[in-house]
C-alpha cells in the first residue's frame, strides 16, 4: 500500500485544500482525494508540483507501508 503523507505535510504547513488548489494549480479533486489517501492514480505532474510547493523529495510526499491483513 502507498501511503501519501500530503495531510501531514499540509498541517505542518499551516496550509488548507484550497491553499494547495491555488499554489499548484491541481484540481481541487485531485488534492482531496490525496490528502484524504483515496486516490487510485495520480499523475506524474501532480507529485512534481507537490514536491515543489513543500520543497520535498517524493519519498518524503510517498511512502510505502505494509498492508494490514
Amino acid at each position: 500500500m502507498i501511503r501519501c503523507h500530503l495531510a501531514r505535510m499540509m498541517g505542518e504547513h499551516k496550509l488548507r485544500i484550497a491553499d494547495v488548489v491555488r499554489e499548484t494549480g491541481l484540481s481541487r479533486n485531485t488534492v482531496t482525494l490525496l490528502y484524504k489517501e483515496t486516490a487510485q492514480k495520480v499523475d506524474l505532474e501532480a507529485i512534481d508540483k507537490l514536491c515543489l510547493l513543500f520543497k520535498c523529495q517524493v519519498g518524503d510526499l510517498l511512502e510505502i507501508a505494509p498492508e494490514n491483513n
